[in-house]
């Protein structure tokens, strides 16, 4: 599987995805919001942010969300590079390679999008999210 560029927007990532989506002629993306998946805890006004779409453009997925509720974000540093695969030892060797002298975001567990998702920014300070495809 190709590695995914995924942009971080600070609240207008709907506007956004449907903005590409337009440019690139492609239909309305399926729009998984924070409130969808978080049923506590969150911010008011949180539950309608984008946690996860995507745009299939050439061949190439394009990834977008919101930046996490309350979560600092910085114009500039707005991106991270989605790993995506079907294979679980794939992602766990790379994972666990990658956190070798950087920060672990979020330890590799089964989500409800994902059997395997986690999250690390490397020694570089590249963020690199991880997850199982089946």
């Amino acid at each position: 599987m190709a590695l995914n560029p995924y942009l971080i927007f600070d609240g207008n990532a709907r506007e956004a995805a449907l903005f590409y989506a337009q440019v690139f002629g492609l239909e309305e993306p399926r729009i998984m919001t924070y409130g969808s998946v978080h049923s506590e805890g969150l911010p008011p006004g949180a539950e309608n942010l984008v946690m996860h779409t995507s745009l299939d453009i050439a061949g190439g997925k394009l990834m977008i969300s919101d930046n996490y509720p309350d979560a600092p974000y910085q114009q500039g540093n707005n991106f991270t590079i989605a790993y995506v695969s079907n294979d679980e030892a794939a992602i766990r060797s790379a994972y666990e390679k990658l956190k070798e002298g950087g920060t672990v975001k979020m330890e590799l567990q089964e989500t409800p999008w994902s059997k395997c998702y986690g999250a690390v920014i490397d020694r570089f300070n590249i963020e690199w999210q991880f997850s199982h495809e089946a």
